[in-house]
């Protein structure tokens, strides 16, 4: 599968900046060109099968229903 099959408009290019890595899921911190730090956890078996190491070059796919957003 090819990124353009999939119907994600929200795609941020970057880099992955850190993997904090737990047993069943990891948590994922991608840096864009422009600073924007994206997070996800995803499974640990998926950070293994996908061989994400600091510094993979990976495209943040953001789907969401909901965005929620507070006044400082």
């Amino acid at each position: 599968m090819t990124i353009s099959a999939i119907n994600v408009r929200n795609q941020f290019r970057g880099k992955v900046r850190a993997i904090i890595e737990g047993p069943v899921v990891s948590e994922i911190e991608v840096e864009t060109p422009s600073g924007l730090i994206v997070s996800s956890v995803i499974t640990t078996r998926s950070v293994r099968q996908l061989g994400l190491v600091e510094g993979s070059d990976v495209i943040a796919l953001v789907k969401s229903t909901e965005v929620s957003i507070a006044t400082l």
